[in-house]
C-alpha cells in the first residue's frame, strides 16, 4: 500500500530528512534513555543498540524505509528525535477498518527537545505532507494508556480515542483522525 514519498519535509524550525552516520550517537542517546523509553518497553541496552546499527550498515540506514524521518533542527541539524508513517500489520491488534494496514504515526523525542513544540510541529508537517500525496484514509496513533502527555498531544492534534487493547503487557489507546484534517 502506498506511503509518503518524500525524502525530505521543512518547516520553520525543523527538518524531517533522512538519518546520516552523524546521528548515530544521538540515535543511541534516544534509544537508551530510561525516560524516552518509558511507554514504549522500556530503554535498550546501548550495545544492543549499537549492534543493530551495525548490522544494518550504520546509522544512514535507519531511515532507508518510507515514511520514516529524523527530526532535526533545522538551523543546526541537530538530531531532536525520529517519526515514521506506515502501514499497521493486519496481524497486530488496534484497527479501526475490517482489512487493517492503516496508515499509523509513531515518534520519539529527545528529551532536551520536549515541550518545545517539536512533535506537534513535525507531526503536522509530516501529515500535511502526505495529505498531499495519499487519498483520504484514516490515520493512527497508539500509545499506551498511561502516556498522558502523548495523548493530550494526539487530541491537540485532532486525534479521537476509539478503543483501548492490551499489548506488550500494557493497555493501549488507539486514537484516529482522517488524513485529509491535515490537508493544507
Amino acid at each position: 500500500m502506498p506511503i509518503l514519498s518524500a525524502a525530505e519535509i521543512a518547516t520553520d524550525r525543523l527538518l524531517l530528512r533522512k538519518a546520516r552516520d552523524t546521528d548515530r550517537e544521538r540515535l543511541i542517546e534516544l534509544r537508551t534513555d530510561p525516560e524516552v523509553a518509558a511507554h514504549i518497553g522500556g530503554p535498550h541496552p546501548r550495545e544492543a543498540v549499537e549492534r543493530y546499527l551495525d548490522s544494518i550498515g550504520g546509522a544512514a540506514n535507519v531511515t532507508t524505509i518510507p515514511g520514516t524521518f529524523i527530526i532535526a533542527d533545522k538551523a543546526t541539524d541537530k538530531l531532536l528525535g525520529t517519526l515514521e508513517l506506515k502501514r499497521r500489520a493486519a496481524d497486530e491488534p488496534g484497527h479501526v477498518t475490517d482489512e487493517g494496514e492503516e496508515l499509523e504515526l509513531g515518534y520519539l523525542l529527545h528529551r532536551d527537545a520536549w515541550g518545545a513544540g517539536v512533535a506537534p510541529e513535525a507531526i503536522t508537517a509530516a501529515l500535511r505532507a502526505t495529505a498531499a500525496e495519499l487519498p483520504d484514509q484514516p490515520v493512527l496513533i497508539a500509545t499506551q494508556t498511561a502516556n498522558e502527555r502523548s495523548l493530550k498531544l494526539a487530541a491537540r492534534l485532532g486525534f479521537r480515542p476509539v478503543s483501548t487493547f492490551e499489548w506488550f503487557n500494557a493497555d493501549q489507546t488507539l486514537c484516529v483522525a482522517t488524513l485529509h484534517e491535515f490537508k493544507p
